[in-house]
């Protein structure tokens, strides 16, 4: 089966990481991908620009409506995601456990919807 596992920080916290921290999650995040990959399960991983780079994008009766900033106001944004595919839901929750990043906010688990 496969999961999205999906990274969002905590603004307040995130402002707070010294350069040596977010280096020291970044080295954490690189080697927990790859033993990922080890594993087997890995599909893919990627984190996301700061959130004052976004642009969101909602349609109302056919008009765009283009806005700068994330989707929603909060303090917690979305980061990045990792993309498992693993044999149940208690995998995927293990594994979500396990990303160094969910120490500044939170990793949301959702199974991937089949068509």
């Amino acid at each position: 089966m496969k999961f999205m596992c999906t990274v969002v920080v905590d603004t307040d916290i995130a402002a707070r990481q010294s350069e040596a921290a977010w280096a020291r999650i970044g080295q954490l995040s690189k080697a927990y991908d790859q033993a990922l990959v080890e594993r087997g399960v890995f599909i893919a991983a990627e984190a996301l620009v700061s959130a004052d780079s976004a642009r969101t994008v909602r349609v109302r009766n056919g008009d765009a409506i283009i806005t700068d900033g994330p989707f929603a106001e909060s303090k917690e944004v979305l980061a990045g995601f990792i993309l498992v595919d693993v044999a149940d839901a208690d995998a995927a929750m293990e594994i979500a456990r396990n990303i160094p990043m969910a120490a500044l906010g939170a990793v949301e688990v959702r199974p991937v919807m089949l068509f």
